[in-house]
């Protein structure tokens, strides 16, 4: 009934057709972001489902990374799969091919964080049953995508999308053009570097990390040619404040990065640049407009609480995701990834601190 097969770029176009208006289509299963992160340590590949009329039925963009050492490989399909996942026939065919990929290429196991509701059930048990393991991640930011967004529908005019923000936010937004804050959209590579210094000083008064700036690059190469990309630029007395990231895929919009400078922060630039990426999603035909991620833990004194606030105020839906969960091929391979990765990433984040501190020394 169904046969499946691996594409190369010459199926660009189809799959990312495919993998766009599916019901659960996602930007980080298409076939740019494959080539984005295969810029880096990863090896994409991109599998399709086909009926026998040669109709795209279900796809799964798969990242492959080699272990080091163990001569193993890691899958991971972020967001993935596409497809009618209620549907368990295709389901199974889907994963058995990929189970065989996984043989090809010695992988351990293959991870998947699809965009899928915690409230569907019914996949949920499909997992258990197929003996998929959960990894259950903490309530901030502890797995590889968010698993609590806000995601508003955008679906209604501007003007209701507009009336049902908190009061807060709608006075901040006016309170910003007031205040003579300008946005600006037509941004071209060349604002990516006041972009990413922004960003740079944000990470350092917020504490979090950042990619370098060639991951900015290649992701400008790899996304925006084909339109999937946009930058914005907030403006104030002619200097760059703030600046925002999104992606653009099918008929929905994802807010990716956000950067705001230490400087004029009583302007509210933020909120003007939401409300102008939202206006520029409807123009867009999209349905949904997605803020990312926000902590689980809503206890007021997480030091995430603020970025939950500020998303809030637009009245999205809060939406938690199934998670990760791990479909197994090697138990006693996956059980050494299981240890020794911790440790690895522990050591990783070791260096990172070592490294940033020593820049700092050298800039002073």
């Amino acid at each position: 009934m169904y046969k499946a097969r691996l594409i190369g770029p010459d199926e660009r176009n189809a799959f990312d057709k495919f993998v766009a208006w599916a019901p659960k289509g996602h930007i980080l299963q298409s076939f740019e972001w494959g080539e984005l992160k295969g810029k880096g340590e990863w090896q994409p590949l991109r599998l399709v489902v086909e009926n026998q009329e040669g109709k795209m039925e279900a796809a799964i963009s798969i990242l492959k990374r080699t272990i080091p050492v163990l001569g193993k490989a890691i899958f991971y399909a972020p967001r993935g799969p596409v497809g009618d996942v209620h549907n368990e026939e295709l389901m199974d065919f889907l994963f058995r091919e990929v189970k065989g990929l996984a043989r090809k290429h010695g992988a351990i196991f293959l991870k998947i964080d699809p965009d899928i509701s915690v409230e569907d059930e019914k996949f949920k048990n499909y997992l258990h049953k197929r003996k998929f393991i959960s990894q259950v991640t903490g309530k901030g930011f502890e797995g590889i995508q968010p698993r609590f967004v806000f995601r508003l529908d955008i679906t209604d005019e501007e003007e209701e999308i507009f009336k049902r923000f908190h009061s807060k936010t709608r006075y901040n937004i006016r309170l910003s053009g007031r205040k003579g804050v300008e946005i600006k959209e037509d941004c071209g590579k060349d604002e990516l570097p006041k972009f990413y210094k922004i960003l740079q000083e944000t990470t350092e008064r917020d504490k979090f990390l950042v990619r370098p700036y060639q991951y900015f690059v290649d992701m400008w190469n790899s996304l925006f040619p084909e339109g999937y990309l946009k930058l914005f630029m907030a403006y104030y007395e002619g200097q760059p404040i703030a600046g925002t990231l999104a992606f653009l895929f099918g008929d929905k919009a994802w807010y990716i990065y956000g950067a705001s400078s230490n400087s004029h922060r009583n302007v509210m630039p933020n909120y003007l640049l939401q409300w102008t990426m939202i206006k520029w999603a409807k123009a867009n035909n999209c349905g949904l407009y997605d803020f990312r991620g926000v902590p689980g833990d809503l206890d007021e004194d997480n030091p995430l609480y603020g970025l939950y606030r500020f998303k809030k105020g637009f009245e999205g839906d809060y939406v938690e995701f199934v998670g990760e969960y791990d479909l197994v091929f090697s138990t006693f391979y996956y059980k050494l990834w299981n240890t020794l990765e911790p440790l690895y990433q522990k050591n990783i984040r070791r260096l990172i601190g070592i490294k940033k501190k020593l820049k700092k020394r050298a800039g002073n």
